[in-house]
């Protein structure tokens, strides 16, 4: 492995080298990985990016990736995004979506991570790798093993979305429904990855598939011209993406890519699973556990690993954390997909609905630059939607049955008004 970055524990600060392990074997807390960033500042330059594809590769140096590591697929690269129709509606001035929904190759952020995940799979020896998942994940690692030349075996609640299910098993991945909550998947994960010495990115392989998450806040960062904004709203399922960013945002800064400036993170959860939320909103100082029960089932995570993690980093930043009710969602990828031309998923709606929660309350300044993290397209939750858009009645093929069939709906449209 590279010699630039190791693991080094959240809490105790030990180093440990690179290894396929994701807790300190002192203090049993988290680990993450850490860089010779003294050295990097002097080696890697911003202009070295200018010759580079647009994807996260450009920013290999700060992520983990074995030496000489050759990159097979263009994953990131997605699109920063004026909102101005969305933003006139919430009384914005500078808006921005940072759209995930359209990344490759099966449009979610979690091809990011999945991507830098499986680059350490084969240098640790590992010839089938999976996860555990409520769906995004899924697809990314199903995919990505394929091209990997990899084994794959994932693991899902058993009620999970059938679109997601059925966008794992089109890679010949093998899958494992659980008849249980994810909380109850993660579990069986932990034992697995260490039973069968199988590489589970986010189990034994956590600390490097969660660097991939960076590459979404160096986007962000580029994208604004080197700039970092002033807000930014991130969807929390186990709450490692927020702190993630958060790191990139850092990490730019130290090595002098970046002006510093004050950053305020806002997370945004599903009423039906809210625990970093609730325990930002009632300051508590550590949050309790729930059990899911919303249509955002990628979020739908009760017990959330970076869960204390989040909520630091919410809190440090000045930042705040709100969530949203299964109609609020609906209602929100709705708004997204009229205004912005922007279908996502229940993940995405939460981050919007909870987003304009935060404008009316004042906690967005209307003059302030703030980014939407949408994480995921809406192909991927169609059943979200069902009964929303009821079929129209087929008219004949007649110029005559179509101005009736207007006029009808003019008529329909004025008395709506």
């Amino acid at each position: 492995m590279a010699e630039l970055y190791q693991l080094r524990c959240r809490e105790c600060g030990k180093l440990s080298g690179n290894a396929p392990r994701s807790f300190c074997e002192d203090c049993f807390s988290p680990l993450e990985v850490t860089y010779d960033y003294d050295a990097l500042k002097k080696s890697f330059r911003r202009d070295a990016l200018a010759a580079r594809p647009l994807n996260i590769w450009r920013y290999a140096e700060l992520l983990p990736l074995p030496e000489n590591f050759r990159p097979s697929l263009p994953v990131g690269g997605t699109p920063l995004v004026p909102a101005p129709r969305l933003a006139k509606d919430w009384g914005l001035a500078n808006l921005y979506i940072k759209n995930d929904a359209v990344c490759f190759p099966t449009l979610s952020f979690k091809d990011r991570v999945v991507a830098v995940a499986l680059a350490t799979a084969r240098e640790f020896g590992f010839h089938t790798v999976g996860c555990s998942s409520t769906g995004n994940l899924a697809n990314a690692v199903a995919a990505q093993a394929v091209r990997s030349g990899l084994h794959a075996w994932i693991f899902i609640p058993a009620d999970l979305e059938p679109a997601k299910i059925l966008a794992t098993a089109v890679y010949g991945a093998r899958i494992a429904r659980i008849a249980g909550n994810y909380d109850h998947v993660s579990r069986l994960c932990a034992q697995i990855a260490d039973k069968f010495h199988w590489g589970l990115v986010n189990v034994n392989l956590r600390p490097y598939y969660a660097e991939g998450s960076k590459t979404h806040g160096f986007e962000i960062a580029e994208q604004l011209g080197w700039r970092l904004p002033d807000n930014v709203v991130v969807p929390m399922a186990g709450g490692s993406l927020i702190t993630k960013i958060a790191k990139a945002f850092r990490e730019l800064v130290h090595i002098g890519w970046v002006e510093p400036k004050p950053v305020r993170f806002f997370g945004a959860q599903a009423d039906g699973c809210s625990p970093i939320s609730t325990a930002v909103k009632r300051n508590l100082a550590r949050f309790e556990p729930q059990k899911p029960n919303t249509i955002a089932r990628s979020l739908a995570i009760g017990n959330p690993a970076d869960g204390p993690y989040a909520i630091k980093e919410i809190r440090e930043s000045g930042g705040w954390a709100e969530d949203a009710t299964d109609a609020e969602i609906v209602a929100a990828i709705r708004k997204l997909a009229v205004t912005e031309g922007i279908f996502t998923e229940t993940a995405g709606g939460v981050t919007s609905a909870a987003a304009e929660k935060l404008v009316r309350q004042g906690r967005i300044g209307r003059n302030e630059t703030t980014v939407l993290c949408i994480t995921g397209n809406g192909l991927k939750t169609t059943d979200a939607l069902t009964g929303e858009f009821p079929a129209e009645e087929a008219i004949a093929p007649r110029l005559d049955a179509f101005e009736a069939y207007l006029e009808g709906r003019l008529a329909g449209a004025a008395t709506a008004t």
